[in-house]
């Protein structure tokens, strides 16, 4: 199923490619949704855009730079969709020896981005934010501390200091990436009783308590990943039985059951993202189930696709359907529209976002000719929850 990309389609590509725009952002026509998109700000990439789509033929416009912000690597947007918050994947923040989550307000007219406040990520290198359901807490994941943190909200969207930390401890095989803890993501669980942590440096998926009102987390077990897979991000079917966990350094994804009266997780099988017979190194990188509980989808990074999926809805099993080309080098994320009906891949060192239409009945990945511009995309997160 793996798809080279054609001389037309490359042409109809290059053509579509336009330079950034920073003009002021305008309110949205009706039949768009609007998706914020974060990067790498090292180069040319200066924090935050934003981005239109046609709902009805995936048509997407030039990004707005919407947000001034250092390496806001992973976003979120609060249930009430009234704010977003980003992590700042940096190593200091005021002085000292950790990375900061910026909050802000979002004018749901024009997409606008407006400064609420800061705080420390309470931990180095923050990689991974989520919220939880009722809107009041937010769970950062430090991967150079090997640490989770747990942040109020309060009412207003302000963010209120880390008012629990938990820090990880060990190693484990490959002394090149897992000499530490190295917390990649944090995750609640669909009924927000857990919360769920997924450490790359200790091949581990710790699960907690959380108490939403005190703004907790207790540690409550974990589950072992093979030795050096290296599991990096974690999905939930939407019946709530399974979940899935990608493993970035040996390149397979890990089916598992969840318990809900527990939080505990507990491995089915595990299946390679690459095609068969392939040997040369790649890395995993996001995860997500499609909407309808059908189709699994993973990016393959240095293999450059999107791995394709299928889910059987009675056991939680999956099986490896093909791949799909990203049309650009490292995909480091990717997000499916909430119809399910269009997926934008965010490729990291090609400097470009491509989009596909998805078939819902198959699984199968379309490009759509669709191909944005923007240096170190890492982040993608629609707008809207219909």
């Amino acid at each position: 199923m793996r798809i080279t990309t054609g001389r037309i389609l490359a042409l109809i590509g290059f053509l579509s490619l336009l330079s950034v725009s920073h003009a002021k952002p305008q309110s949205p026509k009706k039949g768009t949704r609007m998706i914020y998109i974060g990067t790498y700000t090292a180069g040319k990439s200066k924090g935050v855009y934003l981005v239109r789509m046609d709902t009805q033929t995936g048509h997407l416009s030039q990004p707005e730079l919407v947000a001034e912000i250092s390496d806001p690597s992973f976003l979120a947007i609060h249930p009430s969709q009234k704010y977003l918050y980003a992590v700042s994947e940096n190593d200091t923040f005021k002085g000292l020896k950790t990375g900061a989550v910026t909050a802000y307000a979002i004018d749901s007219a024009t997409g606008k981005l407006s400064l609420l406040n800061q705080q420390s990520s309470a931990g180095a290198g923050p990689c991974h934010i989520s919220l939880d359901k009722t809107g009041n807490n937010a769970l950062v994941a430090n991967y150079s501390s090997g640490s989770v943190a747990v942040l109020p909200i309060q009412e207003d969207g302000h963010l209120v200091e880390a008012s629990c930390v938990i820090h990880h401890s060990g190693s484990s095989v490959d002394k090149s990436r897992q000499e530490a803890p190295h917390a990649h993501s944090v995750w609640f669980s669909p009924d927000n009783r857990y919360a769920l942590s997924v450490d790359l440096g200790l091949d581990k998926v710790f699960s907690y308590k959380f108490n939403a009102d005190a703004g907790v987390i207790q540690e409550t077990g974990s589950v072992s990943s093979a030795h050096g897979a290296g599991p990096r991000h974690l999905a939930f079917h939407p019946n709530g039985k399974y979940a899935y966990v990608i493993n970035e350094l040996n390149n397979t994804v890990t089916a598992m059951t969840y318990a809900a009266a527990t939080g505990v997780l507990t491995p089915i099988e595990s299946v390679s993202s690459l095609p068969r017979g392939h040997k040369e190194t790649s890395y995993t990188s996001e995860i997500l189930v499609h909407p309808n509980g059908k189709f699994l989808y993973g990016s393959n990074r240095i293999h450059d696709s999107i791995a394709v999926f299928s889910i059987d809805s009675e056991t939680g099993k999956i099986k490896l359907l093909g791949t799909e080309s990203t049309q650009g080098k490292y995909p480091r994320n990717f997000n499916i529209d909430p119809s399910g009906n269009f997926m934008l891949v965010a490729n990291q060192n090609g400097d470009n976002i491509v989009a596909y239409r998805i078939n819902t009945t198959t699984g199968a990945l379309a490009p759509t000719g669709q191909t944005l511009l923007l240096e170190k995309p890492v982040c993608i997160k629609f707008f809207g929850t219909k």
